[in-house]
């Protein structure tokens, strides 16, 4: 297996790790009359670490979906090589750090790690130039 196709499994299971996360710190925030209900009404946000894990779930999504798209690409068009794999890393293990750096709410790191997970994707969009 391709080494970036192994970084997509990867961050498939991180992404698993992180909704886990966030399900379970909003369980212990709101109850479990919350997460069995309808959630017909509009609540506050989360606070603290369970709102925190929430945030940095919901950023996931928004990124992995363009990591995904752009490993899908550089196979499709058989450009995989040295930046893609390194791209892949950088992307998945940028994203592995985001994770407890946003949890405990270091602000500064947490938007350099976010940018280095960004440069990874686009590491692996360059050969498709």
């Amino acid at each position: 297996m391709k080494i970036e196709f192994g970084m997509l499994v990867l961050a498939i299971a991180l992404g698993l790790v992180q909704l886990l996360l966030a399900v379970v710190f909003a369980i212990k925030e709101r109850g479990m009359s919350w997460a069995f209900s309808p959630r017909d009404e509009a609540l506050p946000p989360l606070k603290g670490v369970a709102g925190r894990l929430d945030r940095a779930y919901y950023n996931f999504l928004e990124t992995f979906p363009l990591f995904a798209a752009a490993v899908l690409l550089v196979a499709v068009t058989d450009r995989q090589g040295d930046m893609t794999a390194w791209g892949a890393q950088l992307y998945f293990w940028s994203r592995v750090v985001y994770l407890p750096v946003y949890m405990v709410g270091v602000p500064l790191l947490r938007t350099l790690v976010w940018s280095a997970s960004m440069a990874g994707v686009v590491m692996i969009l360059v050969p498709l130039a």
